[in-house]
């Protein structure tokens, strides 16, 4: 079994948005304006997508006139592309592929609710960073935890649901801000920051990262 098999299995039945988008994209897509305000003329709105699944948020994007690439490793993800948004450059691919040598570098990388279904996220931080231009920006999201909302969760008889054990494909990693902080650090990310979304901040549903590729010195 190669890498990318292990992760192909995760199941899309449509092309519409997802619950998590209606937390997501409020900070998301004000976060990427400011973004695409500061990127030079011409070429400046080139983003790729890590982890596309559907295409719907990269459906939302293009219709906000950025130049979306991206890939995704579901085959039903990209069957949904095909049938839905047939004009999107999405293909099928992962995380685990040398995607900077096979479809170059941007000024934006997103992934949204991914690295929490990655089986070796050190892979898929080096992918990311490999992906940016120097001084390019990297959005990522991913379940929230902390010792209160995993308190919450226990007191509440919620873990099982929520750690996904027979959901084949599902939520294998479970991030906090510290954890995650690490991983992008160790990837050679600077000036990483977050918000908490969904939710009050101690209980919040998902954070969104933004973090920068280092300009050449």
């Amino acid at each position: 079994m190669n890498d990318s098999s292990k992760i192909s299995g995760y199941h899309w039945t449509n092309a519409a948005l997802n619950h998590s988008h209606s937390f997501l994209l409020p900070t998301v897509l004000p976060a990427l304006a400011r973004l695409r305000a500061g990127l030079p003329a011409g070429g400046g709105g080139r983003l790729f997508d890590l982890g596309c699944g559907n295409g719907s948020v990269a459906q939302v994007l293009t219709d906000l006139d950025w130049d979306v690439t991206g890939v995704d490793p579901s085959v039903e993800g990209i069957a949904q592309v095909r049938a839905h948004h047939p004009a999107l450059k999405l293909y099928e691919g992962s995380a685990y592929d040398d995607l900077a040598a096979r479809y170059g570098r941007f000024p934006v990388v997103t992934s949204l609710e991914v690295v929490e279904h990655v089986y070796y996220p050190r892979r898929y931080a080096a992918t990311l960073f490999d992906l940016l231009e120097p001084g390019g920006t990297v959005i990522i999201s991913t379940p929230y935890h902390g010792y209160w909302k995993n308190l919450v969760m226990a007191l509440g008889d919620k873990l099982d649901n929520h750690f996904t054990a027979l959901w084949d494909h599902g939520h294998i990693k479970f991030w906090s801000i510290k954890t995650l902080t690490v991983l992008l650090a160790e990837a050679g990310f600077v000036d990483i920051q977050f918000d908490r979304v969904g939710r009050v901040p101690i209980l919040a549903k998902s954070m969104i990262a933004m973090a920068r590729k280092p300009k050449d010195p």
